[in-house]
């Protein structure tokens, strides 16, 4: 059971929570939640003009509306938004998404009842996942679109997933139990202000990229044994005098995966193996690879703070009595953190390409043509080079930044947008693409292994091997390559627990 408190929800409880764990909303939370919405109710009662609460929104905020219209406001609110296209968010973005909102809420700013946080639980809880479209969202006022949708399954419309059937909102709620929301002054605003789609988005393949720089180091010294290279350029004193933290826990997973190496020492002769330095891919693995997970790192950090940050318009702050209109539902510092961490990503493919090139190239590898015991009759891996090199060229064009485009919406009044869900959509495919990069990498490099037995390399990279060997043969013969790729992601994801 997760509990949310508005302050310390992680993006490893994010992952819990959107693989099927429970939540529970923190007591704590409860009383600064009322006392927020005791204080918006008070401002009703005294017909006092405040932005949000009896206004109309964006370009409509100079329109005062009367007591009497409130509820029909925030209905019509979440029904005009919803409009989002293109295909759903999966299922465990969504459940993503619905935690980050319902954390958001339990920071007591948006002065909303805590009913509305308890009806995003219980849908999480009973398994009751809108179907949100994934695009439709600029980043602005928050990701108004795709949070509308949300909203729309909590007053019993628009549509849900419920144990796999999808089906009409209410139809989804009554399966599980779940009374529909009446929703009083404020509460559309509320569910629908914030940067909830591109976190939930972007914070899953941020945990999936984490995963991909670890496992590059793995895949990466598999490549490395495969070709003979040489270790040396991972010592610990060269990377001492440039102390990244990345680069240098790179260099130390590099060394401990290459420990107890017998094709290590079958070329440490310096005249039965001239070379005294590897191509780059290989050798500067370390800052490569280090680089990427510094990122990444600074990504995370930016994530999760805007998942326990109040993120929608306008905050209520009960200390002070104030109502206060503002721009936090910007995704600005979220869209500028995930273009950066898929440049990051995307290179990561970069290099790997490059070391399926050196794999499969005959010329560079030492080892037969593609990889293929019986070359010419047979083509071998040279398909999956071109594959990964198909990956890369569409990596290019997704890593473009999404953040530095703009364009005005809503009447002129949100002239400035920050492109973050678009930025979180496109990092997640950059990251898909270069997990499919990392098992080619993996399938030829275990591949390359063949050529060299009866030597084995490190005891953890036999250990890989062998993981690899479950999942795909040795090709002796030409086969369709596209099955061995796909059977050899999930070993992928799970290789980060090496070394």
């Amino acid at each position: 059971m997760i509990e949310i408190d508005g302050a310390s929800l992680t993006l490893a409880q994010t992952d819990a929570v959107a693989n099927g764990e429970k939540v529970a909303l923190s007591p704590s939370a409860r009383g600064r939640i009322v006392r927020a919405r005791e204080f918006v109710e008070e401002i009703v009662a005294r017909n006092e003009v405040v932005y949000g609460i009896n206004t109309g929104f964006g370009a409509l905020s100079e329109v005062s509306i009367p007591a009497n219209e409130l509820r029909e406001l925030q209905l019509n609110l979440v029904r005009s938004h919803a409009c989002g296209v293109g295909e759903p968010l999966p299922e465990t973005t969504v459940r993503a998404m619905m935690l980050h909102r319902a954390n958001v809420l339990a920071k007591g700013f948006s002065g909303c009842r805590p009913v509305v946080i308890e009806t995003l639980i219980a849908m999480l809880n009973g398994g009751v996942h809108p179907v949100i479209p994934s695009r439709g969202s600029v980043g602005a006022s928050g990701d108004l679109a795709p949070l509308a949708h949300l909203a729309l399954v909590t007053i019993g419309e628009g549509e849900a997933i419920h144990r796999g059937e999808r089906m009409p909102g209410g139809e989804a709620l009554r399966r599980a139990g779940v009374k529909p929301l009446q929703l009083e002054a404020k509460e559309g605003l509320a569910l629908l202000n914030g940067t909830q789609a591109m976190t939930a988005v972007g914070g899953l393949a941020l945990l999936n990229a984490v995963r991909l720089a670890e496992a590059a180091d793995v895949i990466g010294a598999m490549t490395l044994e495969a070709l003979r290279g040489t270790p040396v350029a991972f010592d610990e004193k060269i990377h001492a005098a440039r102390p990244h933290s990345g680069q240098q826990a790179s260099a130390r997973r590099l060394r401990e995966l290459i420990e107890d190496s017998e094709i290590r020492e079958s070329h440490r002769d310096r005249a039965a193996d001239p070379r005294v330095q590897d191509a780059y891919a290989l050798r500067c693995m370390p800052q490569v690879h280090g680089a990427v997970r510094d990122a990444l790192a600074h990504a995370f950090g930016i994530v999760e703070i805007e998942i326990n940050s109040a993120t929608d318009n306008p905050l209520v702050f009960i200390a002070e009595r104030e109502v206060l209109s503002g721009g936090n539902f910007h995704g600005e510092p979220v869209s500028l953190a995930l273009d950066y961490a898929a440049i990051a990503v995307a290179d990561l493919g970069t290099i790997a390409e490059r070391r399926v090139e050196r794999l499969v190239n005959p010329t560079l590898s030492g080892l037969p043509a593609f990889l293929s015991p019986h070359p010419g009759t047979n083509s071998g891996m040279m398909i999956a080079q071109v594959t990964a090199a198909a990956l890369i060229a569409e990596n290019n064009v997704l890593a473009h930044p999404a953040s530095v485009f703009t364009l005005p919406t809503s009447a002129n009044k949100e002239d400035h947008v920050s492109m973050g869900m678009t930025a979180a959509l496109k990092f997640a495919q950059v990251v898909n693409n270069v997990e499919t990069i990392l098992a080619i990498e993996l399938l030829c490099a275990a591949q390359g292994l063949e050529f060299l037995k009866p030597l084995k390399p490190g005891l953890k990279l036999q250990e890989v091997y062998q993981r690899a060997r479950r999942s795909v043969p040795a090709l002796e013969r030409d086969a369709p390559l596209a099955p061995y790729i796909e059977a050899l992601k999930p070993v992928v994801r799970e290789l980060a627990g090496i070394a």
